[in-house]
């Protein structure tokens, strides 16, 4: 015998196809006017200098973490630092040295912990990184 979901719920709970149709397209509706959604499309924000070669744009920021984009200029270089709290990065665009062990391209996802050291990074042809965690600062870096 073969059970599925639907079979579990009593047939007097279950929306025949129409009453279901109906019931997706009005919650589609309220979603649709839900206008606590962030949307930053590529034109739109500011990109800030943060370190020479290096250029930041930030797209959201929450309780202690930011979500950020950086576009590393060819050659520009972020010195050692730590992480007050978890980040994640997501190459967008190019490679990336972090210290002498690790090199990430396109794709690639780095996490790294709070507390962590985290080496230098260069971006030999250049790069665009997706970040999220705390908002750069320099009392994290240890140059």
């Amino acid at each position: 015998m073969t059970w599925s979901l639907g079979s579990l719920w009593p047939s007097r709970l279950r929306l025949p196809g129409r009453a279901r149709a109906i019931k997706r397209r009005l919650l589609d509706r309220v979603a649709d006017d839900d206008d606590s959604h962030v949307t930053v499309r590529p034109d739109d924000g500011v990109w800030w200098p943060l370190r020479t070669g290096v250029r930041i744009k930030v797209l959201h920021r929450g309780e202690g973490v930011q979500t950020y984009l950086l576009r590393m200029q060819p050659g520009a270089r972020l010195p050692a630092h730590r992480h007050p709290v978890d980040e994640e990065c997501l190459v967008l665009e190019g490679t990336l040295w972090m210290g002498e062990r690790t090199v990430v391209g396109p794709g690639s996802y780095h996490f790294a912990h709070r507390g962590a050291l985290h080496p230098s990074i260069c971006a030999p042809e250049g790069a665009t990184l997706f970040l999220r965690g705390a908002a750069p600062s320099p009392d994290q870096v240890l140059e």
